[in-house]
């Protein structure tokens, strides 16, 4: 892949990313019509209002990333992460991308923003329009990012930047922002109560 260049790679991605999400969207219509689920969620107006407000929020964590990371440098990167994926390319070539590891603006609160903003996006969408097809959709594509796409992200992040890149991820956390802290302090606590409960000794 290194004859390819990166402006080619970036250009290549669009379509590449267009046709996936036409897929998902596309698959997710099917299903929900061949499992016989209704068209319209029949949800409250209240519901609705969240869906929008939830649809604004993913636009700003997004619109938020991309004051941070070029879009094209983005759409390099998902190029050849994808490359490495589908093609079996080592995990750790960087194929001529030459994007650094970024852990300001929202990257201080989750690793994967652009992810986290989709998903709130495809899910407050669901909601505001009362779709079923986007329901389908956002599990979809929340299972998708969890647990084959950022588990592999996370491979290669760590081949390509080795303990910048351990202690980024020891933390903050993979997609929802502040969960770390909670786990932390639920660990601390595990450990006090694990220390309180121990064997004494006489004196």
């Amino acid at each position: 892949m290194h004859e390819i260049g990166l402006g080619r790679a970036a250009a290549v991605a669009v379509p590449i990313i267009v046709l996936l999400l036409a897929g998902l969207f596309g698959i997710s219509l099917a299903l929900s019509v061949l499992l016989g689920f209704p068209i319209s969620l029949g949800l409250p107006f209240a519901l609705r209002v969240v869906g929008g407000v939830l649809v604004i929020v993913g636009l700003a964590v997004a619109g938020w990333t991309f004051r941070y990371r070029h879009q094209s440098e983005m759409l390099v990167s998902s190029y050849f992460t994808f490359t490495k994926l589908f093609e079996r390319r080592p995990i750790a070539d960087r194929l001529g991308r030459k994007e650094p590891l970024v852990i300001v603006g929202p990257q201080k609160y989750t690793r994967n923003p652009l992810y986290f903003g989709v998903i709130v996006i495809t899910f407050g969408w669901a909601l505001g329009g009362g779709y079923t097809f986007v329901l389908v959709a956002a599990l979809v594509l929340s299972f998708w990012f969890r647990v084959i796409l950022i588990p592999f992200e996370e491979r290669e992040l760590s081949a390509l930047f080795g303990e910048d890149y351990a202690r980024y991820r020891a933390q903050v956390p993979m997609l929802v922002p502040f969960t770390m802290r909670k786990k932390a302090a639920a660990a601390q606590t595990r450990g006090r109560e694990l220390l309180g409960s121990g064997p004494t000794r006489g004196g």
